[in-house]
C-alpha cells in the first residue's frame, strides 16, 4: 500500500466521522425501527448468505453497526470494523442498547491483519464499499487470510457502471472510465441520506473497480467463485432520479433495464 493514500484515506475519513450523527438520525436508516426489531438487511443477502447461526461474522466497512447487528441478531457472533471512529462508538453503543455481544474496532481496510484477531466462518461487506478502496489485489488477500478453511466470502455491491456518472449534474453524465485510473475526487453538500440541509460538505476520494478487477482479486487469493449475480434495481434510493418499482426496488426514472444497478459474489475458502 502507498503511503500517498493516506492523505486520501484522512479525508474520507473525517467526511465518514461526520456522516454518522446525520445518517443515525436519518429516515434513510431508519434507526428507531431498527431499534425496534427492524432487520437492517436486504432480502438479497438474507438469501444469498444463508444461515449464520453460530458462526462467527466478520464484517468488512461496518458503518455505524446496523448490519452487522441485524446479523447478530441472526444468531451469528460478529466482529465490524470501520476507518470511522464515530462510526465505531455509534456501533458500540446500538450493541449495548440491545444487549447484544458483538465486536467494534476502528481500524483502516488494510490494517484488518494487524488489528482483527483470528480468522471467521464468513467475511461479509456490501454497497458502497470497495470504491473506497484504491487496490483489490490486497483486500482479496485479508479476505483470504481471515477466512477459516470452507469458509465464505459474500458482498453486494453496486455496480462498477453506475460509478462511471457524475450524478452532480443534472442530467447525470458519464464522464468517468469503467476501470480505475487513479482517485476521482468529489466535494457536494450532504449525503445519500440527507439532502444537504444539515449543512454537512462530504468531501470524498474514490476509485473504480470493474467487476474482473474484482473478481480476479479473490481468485487470485485462492478463493472459489461460487457465483456472480448481477441486478438492474436496487434496495436503495440513494441516487438521483430513482422511483420504486413493483418489487419495492428502484430503478431510475429513465433507462430503466439498460444496465446493472447491484451485484453479488459469493466466494469460499478452499
Amino acid at each position: 500500500m502507498e503511503d500517498n493514500y493516506n492523505e486520501y484515506f484522512e479525508v474520507n475519513k473525517e467526511t465518514w466521522n461526520k456522516k454518522v450523527a446525520i445518517h443515525s438520525e436519518s429516515e434513510f436508516y431508519n434507526n428507531k425501527e431498527f431499534l425496534k426489531g427492524k432487520c437492517s438487511l436486504n432480502d438479497l443477502e438474507l438469501k444469498e448468505v444463508g444461515d449464520v447461526k453460530g458462526k462467527s461474522l466478520l464484517h468488512l466497512q461496518c458503518h455505524f453497526g446496523q448490519d452487522t447487528l441485524s446479523w447478530e441478531r441472526l444468531g451469528a457472533n460478529c466482529t465490524g470494523i470501520d476507518i470511522s471512529i464515530e462510526g465505531v462508538k455509534k456501533a458500540r453503543e446500538l450493541n449495548k442498547l440491545l444487549n447484544l455481544k458483538a465486536t467494534f474496532i476502528e481500524s483502516n481496510l488494510y490494517d484488518v491483519p494487524q488489528n482483527v484477531e483470528g480468522q471467521f466462518d464468513i467475511v461479509f461487506t456490501s454497497y458502497g464499499v470497495v470504491g473506497w478502496l484504491p487496490e483489490l489485489k490486497t483486500w482479496g488477500e485479508i479476505i483470504a487470510a481471515k477466512l477459516k478453511p470452507g469458509g465464505i466470502f459474500y458482498m453486494a455491491e453496486f455496480h462498477p457502471i453506475i460509478w462511471m456518472f457524475d450524478y452532480l449534474q443534472e442530467p447525470a453524465k458519464m464522464i468517468y472510465p469503467y476501470l480505475n485510473d487513479g482517485a476521482v475526487y468529489e466535494e457536494y453538500e450532504g449525503t445519500y441520506a440527507d439532502d444537504g440541509k444539515k449543512g454537512m460538505v462530504s468531501k470524498e476520494y474514490g476509485w473504480n473497480h470493474g467487476l474482473g478487477e474484482v473478481i480476479s482479486a479473490l481468485s487470485n487469493a485462492g478463493l472459489k467463485i461460487e457465483f456472480l449475480h448481477e441486478f438492474n434495481e436496487s434496495p436503495y434510493d440513494c441516487l438521483p432520479n430513482m422511483e420504486v418499482n413493483k418489487n419495492g426496488m428502484y430503478e431510475f426514472k429513465k433507462d430503466k433495464g439498460m444496465f446493472p444497478l447491484v451485484y453479488s459474489i459469493k466466494a469460499t475458502k478452499k
